[in-house]
């Protein structure tokens, strides 16, 4: 193979699996005309197009998902092998991609961040936060974070965090203006911020049990989101009570006054956060740093 047959495979492979020739140009160092060019080149030698651009997105043809099927195991073999032969030295390098829960991110990695750059410069961390389920293997990710419960089939599964407390808090103006729940049933006489579970655009259902009694409320207000930021937000300015993990920010609110929490017995706790990989023989060990990381713990083999 020519030396420019191996570089217009690699940008091929690298636009699609980047879904954007600006992402991708990036990622090879090229400009996007560049990059545009050797795509071309790549196309008139096979004799068919290879990719469906338009204004917003970028995907493989049919003959595009063809190749891409055979060429890019080829190009993830050779990844690992060049990050085993780095890692025999003791340094690492190459990308990890990670897709993430928002508390996840904000949590658990963005504290951490500076941290695994210091002790691994080479190594770029390309993080998604996504708070639907995605595919990790669909969308070639090597990793993702969710909560326990939620997560994919045949996946090894490393935890992260204990159980996360789920707590329903306004602001004490809000709760002064319209009085407290004393039931999940009473959340029905309140505005509350609603939470789009992105899968399917449902709005979530809050979740309560107390003494063995378990109760699902589907609640109205004028905010629907899938942002925690913005529920939260909503709640300190009085627009309504909000339902979130309460690790995620809300616990030092509580603490701060700036938030009260209602129905405090009715509570219940979800299964911690889990980071989850596709099983293979070999664990990467970019993974395994990144996972020592978030679990501050000093590099092991697992």
């Amino acid at each position: 193979m020519r030396g420019s047959d191996f570089a217009e495979l690699k940008a091929f492979v690298a636009v699609v699996e980047r879904q954007s020739f600006a992402r991708a140009a990036e990622h090879l160092g090229l400009s996007p005309s560049a990059l545009s060019q050797t795509i071309r080149q790549l196309e008139g030698r096979i004799g068919a197009r290879l990719l469906n651009r338009t204004t917003r997105s970028v995907a493989p043809s049919a003959s595009g998902e063809l190749l891409y099927r055979r060429v890019a195991p080829l190009f993830r073999e050779m990844a690992a092998a060049v990050a085993e032969a780095s890692e025999a030295t003791g340094k690492m390098s190459g990308t990890l991609r990670i897709n993430t829960l928002g508390i996840a991110a904000r949590t658990l990695i963005a504290p951490r961040l500076s941290r695994f750059h210091q002790a691994h410069p080479d190594v770029i961390l390309d993080i998604v936060v996504d708070d639907a389920l995605a595919d990790i293997v669909e969308g070639r990710f090597d990793a993702g974070i969710r909560v326990g419960n939620r997560l994919e089939k045949d996946m090894v599964a490393v935890r992260l965090t204990p159980d996360l407390n789920m707590v329903a808090v306004a602001s004490p103006d809000y709760l002064a203006r319209r009085g407290t729940p004393r039931t999940p049933a009473d959340l029905h006489q309140h505005t509350c911020i609603n939470w789009r579970l992105q899968m399917d655009g449902r709005h979530y259902r809050w979740e309560f049990k107390k003494r063995g009694r378990q109760m699902e409320v589907a609640v109205d207000g004028p905010v629907v989101t899938n942002h925690a930021d913005i529920g939260i937000a909503a709640a300190l300015d009085g627009l309504g009570i909000a339902y979130h993990f309460e690790r995620d920010g809300v616990a030092e609110l509580l603490e701060q006054g700036r938030l009260v929490q209602v129905l405090a017995d009715w509570s219940i706790s979800r299964p911690g956060l889990y980071l989850y990989y596709p099983n293979r023989r070999h664990r990467p060990a970019l993974l395994g740093a990144f996972i020592d990381c978030l679990l501050d713990r000093q590099p092991e083999t697992i």
